[in-house]
């Protein structure tokens, strides 16, 4: 059943609920999904990674939205959540 409150994305078929949702320093809301590489490629992950990009973009630079794996391009999860919040300055 879906939690009383907290913080959801709609999908085609339900609501998601991303891991992290995080403030950062400079006001900034960071939103973070963590998935396992062996389930990035299906589609209902896929369509959460795209509905978060479009929260993100329609937020007005207020706010970030991240899908971060164990590893991305050599990139750690530490390495993935810099390159997030650093692009946005």
């Amino acid at each position: 059943s879906d939690p009383v409150a907290g913080f959801w994305m709609p999908t085609s078929s339900t609501r998601f609920y991303p891991d992290f949702v995080c403030e950062l320093t400079d006001g900034r809301v960071l939103v973070v999904e963590y998935k396992g590489s062996h389930i990035s490629g299906m589609a209902k992950e896929i369509e959460k990674g795209e509905v978060g990009k479009v929260w993100a973009e329609c937020s007005g630079g207020k706010a970030l939205f991240v899908m971060v794996f164990k590893t991305v391009d050599g990139k750690n999860v530490p390495q993935q959540l810099d390159a997030v919040i650093d692009s946005k300055h």
